[in-house]
C-alpha cells in the first residue's frame, strides 16, 4: 500500500488500562485487515500500566493523550479519528475482540447501501457476571437485532465521509452516551444508522461489586454522561433524537421528580400521614423494580443506578465543554508499518 493511498479502514482502537485484553484486540484487528487494505491506530489515553508497552510490539500507529485531564469515553475516539486515514472507521474498545468475517461484510453493506452512515453487529459478552451484566442481557433493547437502530454501542464502522460532514467523531466532553451523540448528530443530517445479522466483537467486561462499580462510574464521570449528552445537543439540531433515545436522562428526570414529590409531601403534610406517604413513595420505585426482575437484588441495583446517575446530571450538565472538533493534544508514540508488514507480522 503506498504512503499516499488512503487506507479503505481505519480500525481506531480506544484503551485506557487494558494490558489485559489490549494484545488481544490489536491482534484481532490485524487478523481482521488480512485482505482489506487498512490501518490500526491505538488511541490511548495516557495509559499508567502496561497497555501502551504491549502495543508496540505490534506493527500499528500508537497516539497517547498529552494532558489525562483531556480522557473521557468520548476522547478516544476523536483522539484516533485525527490521526485516521480510512475511507471508512472502525470504532472498539480496548477490551474487545473484532470477530473474524464481520469487517469484510461491513465494508460490503456500506458500498451496497449510500444512505447509511455506520454499521454494527452482534456482541458477545465474555466474563460477564454480576448484577450489571445480567440486566444488560436480560433487557429489552430495540437496538439490539440487525436493522435500522438509534445507535451503534460499544463499536460499529462509520463512513468517514459522513463522519466529516457532521464535525467531528464522538464528542471528547462526553463521559457517557457519545455512540449516541454521534448516531443522533448523523441521523439528523439524513444519515441511517444500522446492524447486520453478523456478530461484530467479543466484549471482555470487567466484574467485581456492582456497587463499587457505580462509585467507580461517579469517580470516572461516566455517571455524568446524561447530563452531559443534554448538554452537548441544545439548540442543535439533534436535540430531539437525543431527547427520545436517551433512557438515562429521561431516568434522570423520573427520579428528580421522585425526589420532588417527596419533598413536597414533607411540606404538605405532617405527623403521621408523612411518614406513612413518604415511605410509600419511597418504597414504589423498589417494590415495582423487585417486582420486575422477580429479584430483590437486582430491584435495590436498579434503583441504586438510578440514583447515581441522577445525582450526577446537574454536575454533568454543567460541566465547562471544549471545542469537540478541536485538535486534541497528544503525541504520536509510534508511526505504523505497512499492510505487507501488518500480514507479515500475523504469518
Amino acid at each position: 500500500m503506498a504512503d499516499d493511498k488512503r487506507p479503505i479502514v481505519t480500525i481506531i482502537i480506544k484503551a485506557y488500562n487494558e494490558e489485559r485484553h489490549i494484545a488481544g484486540a490489536i491482534e484481532s484487528a490485524l487478523a481482521a485487515l488480512d485482505d482489506i487494505d487498512g490501518e490500526v491506530i491505538l488511541a490511548d489515553g495516557a495509559s499508567t500500566d502496561r497497555t501502551v508497552d504491549i502495543a508496540q510490539h505490534y506493527p500499528i500507529k500508537i497516539v497517547r493523550l498529552n494532558d489525562p485531564t483531556d480522557r473521557s469515553c468520548g476522547a478516544g475516539a476523536q483522539l484516533g479519528f485525527q490521526y485516521s486515514r480510512g475511507e471508512f472507521l472502525f470504532l472498539m474498545d480496548g477490551d474487545m475482540r473484532l470477530q473474524n468475517g464481520f469487517l469484510a461484510a461491513a465494508v460490503r453493506f456500506l458500498g451496497d447501501h449510500p444512505t447509511v452512515g455506520g454499521v454494527g453487529g452482534g456482541m458477545i459478552y465474555q466474563n460477564a457476571g454480576g448484577l450489571e451484566y445480567d440486566q444488560r442481557a436480560r433487557r429489552y433493547d430495540p437496538d439490539r437485532g440487525p436493522g435500522v437502530v438509534t445507535r451503534l454501542g460499544g463499536c460499529g464502522l462509520y463512513r468517514r465521509s459522513a463522519v466529516a460532514a457532521v464535525g467531528y467523531s464522538t464528542d471528547r466532553n462526553l463521559h457517557g452516551g457519545e455512540e449516541l451523540e454521534l448516531a443522533a448528530r448523523l441521523r439528523a443530517s439524513g444519515w441511517t444508522i444500522a446492524k447486520i445479522d453478523c456478530v461484530a466483537v467479543e466484549h471482555y467486561c470487567g466484574g467485581g461489586n456492582p456497587y463499587a462499580l457505580l462509585l467507580r462510574r461517579m469517580k470516572t464521570r461516566n455517571a455524568f454522561g446524561p447530563g452531559e449528552i443534554i448538554r452537548a445537543s441544545l439548540g442543535r439540531p439533534h436535540f430531539g433524537l437525543v431527547v427520545r433515545h436517551d433512557r438515562n436522562s429521561l431516568l434522570c428526570a423520573l427520579v428528580a421528580l421522585w425526589w420532588a414529590t417527596m419533598a413536597a409531601v414533607a411540606v404538605v403534610l405532617s405527623g403521621v400521614d408523612a411518614v406513612v406517604a413518604i415511605t410509600a413513595l419511597f418504597a414504589f420505585p423498589f417494590a415495582v423494580m423487585t417486582w420486575r426482575w422477580r429479584s430483590l437484588r437486582h430491584g435495590l441495583y436498579s434503583v441504586m443506578a438510578w440514583n447515581t446517575q441522577a445525582l450526577c446530571f446537574l454536575p454533568g450538565f454543567l460541566r465547562p465543554r471544549k471545542p469537540p472538533a478541536a485538535w486534541m493534544a497528544s503525541t504520536i508514540v509510534k508511526e505504523p508499518l505497512g499492510q505487507s508488514a501488518q500480514r507479515a507480522a500475523l504469518a
